[in-house]
């Protein structure tokens, strides 16, 4: 299979993916031809790979509808705020890399804690088959986890939202470690 055919095997499957507490993309309204929404503007089947830990809330997608049915993401949050200055700085636009959540179904409130049984769930029904070959970066110790319990090589970075640091020094990092990927 060439990366446009396990793509499109990788939405299918997401489409099949389902836990009880989430809701999916199709019962929120946001099912399309992309694993995750934010792969509208970052879709790169041969860029760097960044994995961060989940896309959105069911409240806050539903909220949003235009703009995340527009671009994919949200451009004033500080989480997109801090991926556009790492972008930035490392040469590169949305365009040339590739994001996805390793849990790809909308927890019920926002910052809400996905179990690891939860996570590792949606890895392999779903995220294991985007990896094309492709080394990624976790962005977040939520990501990494799910990446070291599945054994996958990756390079580890902050996640963007983690508090403690300015968005100048979080975006430095992943910038660098989008440079090494």
């Amino acid at each position: 299979m060439n990366r446009a055919e396990t793509y499109r095997a990788a939405v299918t499957r997401r489409r099949a993916f389902s836990l009880p507490g989430y809701r999916t993309l199709a019962e929120t309204g946001f099912d399309g031809d992309y694993v995750s929404p934010i792969q509208i503007t970052s879709r790169n089947l041969e860029g760097p790979m960044l994995i961060t830990k989940d896309w959105l809330d069911a409240p806050s997608a539903i909220a949003n509808r235009p703009i995340l049915q527009d671009l994919g993401y949200m451009p004033g949050i500080p989480f997109n705020q801090v991926i556009d200055r790492a972008l930035a700085l490392a040469g590169l636009n949305r365009g040339d890399i590739y994001i996805t959540p390793v849990f790809k179904l909308l927890p019920p409130v926002r910052s809400h804690p996905i179990r690891p049984a939860d996570a590792r769930a949606s890895f392999e029904a779903v995220t294991r088959f985007e990896l094309m070959g492709r080394r990624p970066i976790a962005a977040g110790s939520d990501a990494s986890r799910v990446l070291r319990h599945f054994g996958i090589a990756h390079l580890e970075t902050i996640h963007p939202s983690a508090r403690g640091m300015r968005y100048d020094e979080r975006a430095g990092l992943i910038a660098r470690a989008l440079g090494s990927a």
